[in-house]
């Protein structure tokens, strides 16, 4: 049998170079860079969601507990809610809605929603409520 030709420590061709050994570093060091940045802006997506969806449950909570059409009044209200502060603001639509049109039995009120989490993130909402008029 054929003996395998084996390079002396000593020979020229018993290992890696040094020009072999800095690219193969550079590889893994890039390649590992990469999975860093990805984990890390995964992270802060998955930060971002949480921190969204936790505004968005306390903003419904909020709008479910507004006073009932026949009795949410003009004016401000706010608390605080898990943490998260929270404002309500009601005015009229319009200027005079009741003038606008008489014989509608509703006048449009714009609710202002505003809920800031403990970390700064806000959320804004807008949005009108039709109430009955008061006669």
């Amino acid at each position: 049998m054929p003996q395998e030709a084996r390079p002396e420590i000593g020979d020229k061709n018993a290992g890696f170079t040094i020009i072999e050994v800095l690219v193969a570093i550079t590889v893994v060091a890039t390649v590992l860079t990469a999975i860093g940045m990805l984990t890390g802006a995964t992270t802060r997506g998955v930060r971002s969601l949480e921190q969204h969806v936790t505004l968005v449950e306390t903003t419904r909570a909020v709008i479910a507990g507004l006073p009932p059409r026949d009795q949410l009044s003009s004016g401000e209200f706010t608390g605080d809610l898990d943490g998260s502060r929270w404002r309500v603001g009601v005015s009229p639509f319009f200027g005079d809605a009741a003038a606008l049109s008489p014989d509608s039995p509703w006048i449009p009120a714009s609710i202002s929603i505003q809920v800031r989490s403990p970390s700064g993130a806000a959320l804004n909402l807008q949005t009108v409520r039709l109430q009955r008029k008061r006669e």
